[in-house]
């Protein structure tokens, strides 16, 4: 059966839990910084390093009266220290946690998500080069067009995420910004300094000009980015789909021992896992649209933006981790049927060799559009009677003028159409000097 991840990495990291230790993270950097400008005493730093703390449970209480997260969270860790606890979020804001504590997040998820689009290149190019003379037929609008190699699939699929892996990590560059910068981000009081010491402790950079917030272009693009990955998973799957019709059934869907596929229908295997990645690429689609849409804040801010990011950021992050993860388990262990392959390219009569007769004929001297009659018509007379492509062009007397039989027996010589593969996989894994 296909693995059943329950992905407890990217789980953990964005549950409750783990939100408040980073925000308590956050606070004790601000702690450090102002302790290193002196305006906060060694003991009382020690003191708040060691004791300082939270309850979870606590903090619902609390926010059930002040109606604030932020505020609950500051009196829970007040509760851990007693008096020391002047010195928590000093000169700060909500935001300045809230805004730094996310970009320690979304940087932590997109490590995760960077190791498995890792993990999936190194699948497909295995499936690439293990298919890469695996002949079968390439669809435009999907019918038969001309022969290809079920490997170049996969090299297709390897550059694509060649390209997500790029966008994820400069996402990953313009996420890894935070903001101590005060109610508005004018430092009114809180210097400068504060912020360059903790973003340094933290590894992330300071946002150049920031309002309440850091700005949600930022988000956006982070959002963007998964979404782009999962579009592309959705593209694997959505392939996989058609490949495993009945009327097709060149690939299928790894279906094990004790699974399955209807409970009115016994004979059935369906691709049900590509199908559930092709409706989770909507939903981080969807995703992406609400953080474009955060961008506009009223003013300095607003918290229009809050409620929609406690959901769309850690579902599409656990969606991608998820969906990327599914992806490579399916492809590892993909059925594929290279004889079904060669029965399905046999069912156009030959006609995917129309575009060389043509070429052949005009290489002979006709002009394009004659060459092109001659050779359509043959193909319609193909396609209405079944008959043989290549019987009927050797039956033709305007293509006999041209071309001799041995001529056109070269042209239906489907090694001609594998004689360039090495080359586009040269370019495509191509290693780095």
């Amino acid at each position: 059966m296909i693995a059943r991840y329950t992905l407890p990495e990217m789980g953990r990291l964005w549950d409750l839990e783990n939100k408040y230790r980073t925000w308590l993270r956050v606070e004790i950097a601000a702690c450090e910084a102002w302790a290193e400008l002196g305006e906060i005493p060694r003991e009382a730093l020690r003191n708040i390093r060691k004791k300082a703390s939270f309850n979870s449970a606590a903090i619902d209480e609390i926010e059930k009266v002040v109606k604030h997260d932020v505020i609950a969270f500051l009196t829970s860790v007040a509760q851990s220290l007693g008096p020391e606890s002047r010195f928590i979020h000093k000169g700060l804001t909500s935001s300045d946690i809230l805004d730094t504590a996310l970009a320690l997040l979304m940087r932590e998820s997109l490590d995760i998500i960077i190791g498995d689009i890792v993990a999936l290149m190194e699948v497909l190019e295995k499936q690439a080069k293990r298919h890469k003379e695996t002949l079968m037929i390439g669809r435009s609008h999907g019918v038969h067009a001309e022969p290809m190699t079920f490997g170049l699939k996969f090299a297709l699929w390897y550059a694509d995420m060649q390209r997500n892996l790029a966008r994820v990590k400069r996402a990953r560059s313009v996420v890894s910004v935070g903001k101590l910068s005060g109610a508005v981000g004018t430092f009114s009081n809180v210097p400068p300094a504060v912020e360059e010491k903790v973003c340094k402790k933290l590894g992330l950079k300071p946002e150049p000009v920031a309002t309440q917030v850091v700005q949600r272009d930022r988000h956006a693009e982070y959002l963007l980015a998964l979404a782009m990955v999962a579009a592309s998973v959705e593209k694997i799957s959505l392939e996989i789909r058609h490949l495993q019709r009945t009327e097709v059934l060149e690939a299928e869907e790894p279906f094990f021992a004790g699974q399955k596929g209807s409970s009115a229908m016994p004979h059935k295997r369906n691709p049900i896992g590509c199908e559930n990645l092709c409706g989770l690429a909507r939903i981080v689609r969807a995703n992406a649209l609400a953080a474009l849409e955060n961008i506009a804040l009223w003013h300095e801010r607003d918290i229009s933006h809050s409620s929609v990011e406690r959901v769309i950021i850690p579902d599409s992050s656990i969606l991608t981790n998820f969906m990327l993860n599914r992806m490579r388990n399916i492809l590892d262990r993909l059925h594929v049927y290279p004889k079904r392959m060669k029965e399905n390219m046999e069912r156009s009569y030959g006609l995917f060799n129309s575009q060389r007769v043509m070429l052949a004929l005009i290489d002979k001297g006709l002009e394009r559009d004659h060459a092109y009659e001659i050779v359509q018509r043959n193909a319609m007379t193909s396609w209405k009677t079944g008959s043989k492509f290549k019987t009927l062009l050797a039956r033709d007397a305007d293509i006999k003028k041209y071309l001799t039989p041995r001529e056109i027996e070269k042209i239906f010589d489907l090694g001609y159409y594998l004689k360039n593969i090495d080359y586009i996989f040269g370019r495509v894994f191509a290693k780095p000097r």
